[in-house]
């Protein structure tokens, strides 16, 4: 279910989903504005599978357990200070 397998397909997996979730959050979005885009997005591109929405939210789970991304007043942002603080890197902006 995180990794894909030989019954799961990669762009069903949640590693893909969040990473696709992330590339999509270049900006503060609502959570409906990252599901119309994310669905626009799979429609243009054939090749990755449908995504249902109770899939869609298990890939945000998945991102919130990662601690990426947060919620700021029902806004959904990136934490890019998570691995800067970790690794006890300054961070470059």
């Amino acid at each position: 279910m995180i990794l894909p397998t030989k019954r799961l397909a990669p762009d069903r997996s949640l590693l893909h989903l969040g990473a696709e979730i992330l590339s999509l959050l270049q900006e503060p979005k609502s959570v409906t504005r990252l599901w119309n885009e994310l669905q626009q997005r799979r429609e243009g591109n054939t090749a990755d599978a449908v995504v249902t929405y109770d899939w869609f939210i298990l890939g945000l789970d998945f991102l919130f357990t990662l601690d990426t991304v947060r919620m700021d007043q029902g806004i959904l942002k990136k934490n890019r200070t998570y691995a800067v603080e970790r690794s006890g890197c300054e961070r470059v902006e």
